[in-house]
């Protein structure tokens, strides 16, 4: 098998555009393919088409109807979420703050965990009651929400609470009293030109500044947003992000190094195992929501998605995986600079857990038939999966949506090797067949607004003495000796 390792994460592109010599928005469009979204009536995109589809939502109902398990485990948790209550009176802002004062932020991923639950909770059971609340609490925002405010970490709310928004209202998009046309909106006027610039940009900071989960919430939103709103140039946007991205989120710069036996190392890793949960989960969701409009982002670049994700799956076990010394830059374009080395993966607690596993399981050993070993167990350990409000109370456990064994439990289907849609008029599912730490100091006060990365969050920084960053930040890996390689299952 041959050893195959991404050099360096900074495109020559990337360099240029640091230095001016790019212009932002254009940087995205080249060289994006999409495969055929499939038929939807007059607007481009299935709908439900993000995280759920149409047979998705009926396997759900009827499994849950007849008593099977591991569907009646997953469903009980989701009825007993305190989000998931009908009569959940939504508290609605102008303005919501994410990072520096008068953070507020809270409001909102409570009120959306809120509407999703209501919504997933109508779906399988029928209750109208619990579609009524959804959508009151999403008719609510849009006719209030106008600002995201706070420092960096706006970003993040954007990315974050976007796709999430968008995935709870494509639930009840079709309710007679949900303002669909107002809820749209306030997505593309309020949420996705947060992202889309994030992406173009990075808050002014070199692009290897920003760790991979920044990249992957404003992608995710991207995305979500795009589908929902049925804007292909936005959907175009996301898709070549993640296959040609210069950021520290797009695939091969998320999964810098791929070893023979198979797993893939996973760049956050380096980092902490709570971040490079949330980062994996970001990435399952945005192929995910890709997969349902006929967009194959879990098979791209030979299933690097998949190695990826077993090996952070095996790491957050306990097992021993392998890991490449790397060094990135930091600090402002055109302003100061610094650097982080990190020399190893970061250590774990084996009980840590988010509701991220059961859908990558799935696609990857029920659709696919591959065989996927880390996945497989590390999804029955953390089964049955909850939502908001089950992973502790603090932002981090509203990170994703979750359910995943109601929602992404499944038969095992005969895979092929190539996406497909339905034809025009077929009904809307629209499937492809297919550590160590870090030296700290603090970053002079001319670049505090670039990396916060959550309130309670400290962030590891490298003032080193001498170094250059070199045009919009070069991070490096080294390879280590094949046979220092330890070997996987």
């Amino acid at each position: 098998m041959t050893h195959v390792t991404s050099t360096s994460l900074i495109s020559r592109r990337t360099m240029l555009k640091a230095t001016g010599a790019v212009g932002t928005v254009g940087a995205f469009g080249v060289g994006t393919t999409l495969a055929a979204p499939p038929a939807s009536a007059a607007s481009g995109y299935a709908h439900p088409g993000l995280l759920h589809t149409g047979t998705d939502l009926a396997r759900m109902k009827s499994k849950v109807t007849a008593g099977a398990a591991p569907y009646t485990a997953g469903y009980a948790r989701l009825t007993a979420n305190r989000h998931a209550q009908s009569g959940w009176t939504p508290n609605p802002q102008t303005t919501i703050t994410r990072g520096g004062s008068g953070q507020n932020y809270a409001i909102l991923y409570n009120d959306i965990h809120a509407a999703y639950q209501n919504g997933l909770r109508h779906r399988v059971s029928g209750d109208s009651a619990h579609a009524d609340t959804a959508v009151a609490i999403l008719n609510a925002w849009s006719a209030e929400l106008t600002t995201l405010a706070g420092n960096a970490d706006r970003f993040l709310a954007a990315g974050l609470y976007g796709y999430q928004f968008a995935n709870a209202a494509e639930l009840v998009r079709d309710h007679p009293d949900f303002e669909l046309d107002r809820f749209k909106e306030m997505l593309s006027g309020v949420f996705a030109p947060l992202s889309d610039s994030f992406l173009v940009q990075h808050n002014g900071a070199v692009i290897s500044n920003y760790w991979t989960n920044w990249d992957l919430a404003a992608m995710a939103c991207v995305l979500a947003t795009g589908i929902f709103c049925d804007d292909k140039a936005q959907v175009g946007r996301a898709v070549d992000y993640f296959k040609h991205g210069e950021g520290l989120g797009s695939i091969r710069n998320a999964i810098p190094v791929v070893h023979d036996d198979g797993l893939a190392e996973w760049l956050e890793a380096g980092r902490d195992q709570g971040h490079a949960l949330l980062g994996v989960g970001l990435m399952g969701t945005f192929c995910e929501m890709a997969w349902n409009q006929g967009v194959d982002l879990y098979g791209y670049d030979d299933s690097r998605f998949l190695k990826g994700a077993q090996y952070v799956a095996k790491w957050s076990m306990g097992g021993e995986v392998p890991f490449t010394a790397n060094t990135r830059a930091k600090g402002a374009v055109n302003g100061w600079s610094g650097s982080e080395t990190v020399a190893g993966a970061a250590g774990v607690d084996p009980a840590m857990t988010r509701p991220i596993w059961a859908m990558i399981a799935n696609h990857y050993t029920k659709r696919r038939g591959l065989s996927a070993s880390y996945l497989t167990r590390i999804a029955a350990k953390s089964s049955p999966e909850g939502g908001g409000g089950d992973y502790g109370p603090n932002s981090g456990g509203y990170d994703q949506l979750g359910f995943g064994t109601l929602a992404f439990t499944r038969d095992r289907s005969t895979p092929s090797a190539s996406p497909s849609a339905p034809a025009s008029g077929a009904a809307p599912d629209p499937r492809p067949q297919t550590g160590a730490s870090a030296s700290t100091s603090t970053p002079p006060a001319s670049g505090k607004d670039l990396a916060a990365t959550g309130s309670t969050d400290v962030v590891a920084w490298s003032a080193t003495a001498g170094l250059t960053a070199v045009a919009g930040g070069l991070l490096l890996l080294r390879r280590r000796d094949k046979a220092a390689r330890g070997t996987a299952e």
